[in-house]
């Protein structure tokens, strides 16, 4: 079964693009709800998450993600520290779903594939773009952020053009019903190549 890497950039419209997969039957593994749900439910992390940032990150053992935001976003080495805490949990939980999954490929969705170097775990890369003036008017309507807290966010990503260098699909995201037309198309391909 082939994994397919799916990334881009914060407000580039990857969960669109997910759910367009999965509309077409394929399974879905997105990555930042899963470290999510790991960060609140493995005994291990919480520990090691505690240790380095603090008991107060976690109030009635969920963590507090805004206070651990604060604490990372800023300093390289803290999110560094956090990251190698919390990736390989998420890629080991990643090869236990992916065990349980049929079909000719799985798709696994990851904002910072590249950066991490989870790249070299796929088969192939989908990345998804879209204008830098859509992605911040996403990214505010979604989290209601504040342009600076948005570039900051976005600081710790490569760029669209270090990344399209190594992807093998690239999906500009602008207008739905075409992202949804070159979802279609590379579905087939990978059901062809299978």
């Amino acid at each position: 079964m082939k994994v397919v890497g799916l990334t881009g950039g914060i407000g580039s419209g990857k969960t669109t693009v997910a759910n367009f997969f999965r509309k077409l039957g394929t399974p879905v593994y997105i990555a930042d709800e899963e470290a999510k749900k790991i960060m609140n439910t493995s005994t291990e992390v919480k520990k090691r998450i505690t240790q380095l940032f603090g008991e107060d990150t976690y109030i009635n053992s969920i963590l507090d993600r805004k206070k651990l935001a604060s604490r990372v976003f800023h300093d390289a080495s803290r999110l560094e520290a956090l990251n190698a805490i919390v990736h390989p949990a998420v890629g080991h939980h990643f090869e236990e779903w992916k065990k349980a999954q049929t079909g000719a490929y799985v798709i696994y969705e990851a904002a910072i594939l590249f950066e991490r170097g989870s790249d070299k775990k796929c088969d192939l890369v989908i990345l998804v773009t879209s204008p830098y003036d859509l992605r911040i008017q996403r990214l505010q309507e979604r989290d209601q952020s504040s342009i600076e807290e948005i570039e900051a966010r976005m600081a710790h990503q490569w760029t669209d053009e270090k990344k399209t260098a190594l992807a093998d699909y690239i999906i500009e995201n602008k207008d739905l019903s075409e992202t949804w037309e070159k979802v279609q198309n590379i579905h087939q391909k990978l059901l062809e190549s299978a």
